[in-house]
């Protein structure tokens, strides 16, 4: 697909509805002669009619294609919009924009995911695709550990795709912020399941949510001996057009649309990001 500014029309296959705030759309090209690929972390320029556009993670695994995953949360117009679409409408979408995870350096590593609401979502694209590439490569991630993090009990989303992760051997600690009488898990902030995770020189971790919790968790992660190099992250902060050209998302010099959104901590302390100072 052209990374230009012209979008290509897709088609909603199914919805998802993952909790009252957030659902995933899986979308697929109307011209399937379109060449469409991407890789986990990148993301999408969507647009619906009269309401703008904006940048969205891709929350599949491009093992999946030609369907496409983009897991929203309903936050503004654009968002409410397809919120209210339904199966069979169609949308505009562009890209795929930014850096990817660099997937080749997981390899035989130990996998640990952070997350925190909605910013589960382009961590969901890495996790399925090491699990699908563990069952084809030699060289296959060694484990998978996802601490998951969520308002209350009726907040946690992407529980069908939790559930098969355990299925396949990830091990997943879920916590809430506020528990009620169905839930009789963990009670407080993902930073606390930290305490219970072994972190080695093997370790890469993967954190992505609101940007206090990411701050708290890279501490954390330091703490336990986690290198610079070692904790990844994502900004997507104020992006507009995708492509490095409105300079909207400027920061610090660098462009998140093009030299990001996917940084490790290593890059992150030479910018002036407020949320990673210590």
């Amino acid at each position: 697909m052209n990374k230009n500014f012209i979008p290509a029309q897709a088609i909603i296959r199914e919805i998802i509805r993952e909790n009252e705030q957030i659902a995933t759309f899986r979308l697929e090209l109307t011209n399937k002669r379109l060449p469409f690929t991407f890789l986990p972390g990148q993301f999408l320029m969507l647009s619906v009619p009269h309401c703008g556009e904006a940048a969205i993670s891709i929350s599949s695994s491009p093992d999946r294609l030609p369907l496409v995953d983009l897991s929203i949360r309903r936050a503004g117009e654009l968002t409410t919009a397809i919120h209210g679409m339904k199966k069979g409408d169609q949308v505009g979408i562009r890209g795929p924009f930014g850096k990817a995870f660099p997937i080749e350096d997981f390899a035989n590593r130990d996998l640990l995911f952070v997350a925190g609401g909605i910013g589960l979502a382009p961590l969901k694209s890495v996790i399925d695709h090491c699990l699908f590439q563990s069952g084809l490569e030699e060289d296959a991630v060694q484990s998978i550990t996802l601490l998951y993090g969520s308002r209350t009990p009726s907040d946690i989303a992407f529980k069908q795709a939790i559930e098969s992760w355990q299925k396949q051997g990830v091990d997943c600690r879920l916590t809430v912020d506020e528990k009620d009488s169905t839930w009789n898990g963990h009670v407080g902030l993902v930073t606390e399941l930290l305490t219970d995770v072994t972190i080695t020189g093997n370790t890469k971790a993967l954190v992505c949510g609101p940007p206090i919790m990411i701050r708290f968790v890279i501490a954390s992660l330091a703490d336990l001996g986690c290198g610079d190099e070692s904790i990844f992250t994502t900004l997507e902060r104020h992006m507009k057009c995708g492509m490095g050209i409105c300079g909207h998302c400027h920061l610090d010099g660098r462009l998140i649309c093009l030299d990001g959104p996917v940084f490790n901590v290593s890059q992150l302390k030479k910018l002036d990001v407020m949320e990673f100072a210590r």
